[in-house]
């Protein structure tokens, strides 16, 4: 169990909005525990009556790709990588420098279940695919010591940077109204997936091979 606040703490405040997208991400992971289901969206599909009218939070492929679309979607972005942030070091970073290998860009926070729910498998891949892959947290509202913290507790073997007041990022990529969000961006610099809100660790895997 996280343990709570004292009063004389002051966590930063994540934006309403980003709370209450992950607040129904987490309800969404929590009923496809015991209802295994994969959202199968096109951008152009509209919902169906059948489907109640709802629109799933998370937003991913199922890997049900032909061989011709696996590897990027059709009329990809470029990636905006002209930005510096700072690391849990201190040290300034580019992610320019990460340009040659396949980027997996993650939009998370501490306060974010689904986020957390993601983080065990990105362990997982970093660590498997290290030569050609870096995973890069985007920690858009934590502190230094709080980010750190938590990438120690978790065990997190991927550049972690540091976001917050850094909506100019977010902008770049966006607009991202709630976390997490991933970008998987080839290594030409191309915007090639994207996932708003939890996806499964073997969507991510199959989609970053897919691009090596």
């Amino acid at each position: 169990m996280e343990q709570q606040p004292t009063a004389s703490e002051t966590p930063p405040q994540p934006s309403s909005k980003m709370r209450m997208v992950a607040v129904a991400a987490t309800a969404l992971a929590l009923l496809g525990i015991s209802i295994p289901f994969v959202w199968q969206p096109t951008e152009a599909e509209p919902v169906s009556a059948a489907a109640g009218g709802v629109t799933p939070v998370a937003s991913h492929d199922t890997g049900e790709a032909s061989a011709e679309t696996a590897a990027c979607m059709a009329n990809p972005k470029t990636a905006n990588m002209d930005f510096t942030m700072k690391d849990l070091d201190g040290k300034d970073v580019s992610l320019s420098s990460y340009k040659g290998k396949v980027v997996l860009l993650n939009f998370w926070a501490t306060w974010c279940g689904p986020c957390k729910a993601e983080i065990p498998g990105f362990v997982e891949i970093q660590e498997k695919y290290k030569d050609k892959l870096v995973i890069v947290g985007f920690s858009v509202d934590d502190t230094a010591e709080k980010a750190r913290e938590y990438a120690n507790q978790y065990k997190m073997n991927y550049p972690i940077l540091l976001g917050e007041g850094r909506e100019d990022v977010q902008d770049a990529y966006g607009p991202i109204w709630g976390i997490p969000a991933s970008f998987i961006i080839s290594k030409d610099g191309k915007v090639c997936r994207k996932h708003l809100g939890i996806a499964p660790k073997a969507v991510f895997e199959k989609e970053v091979v897919a691009l090596m």
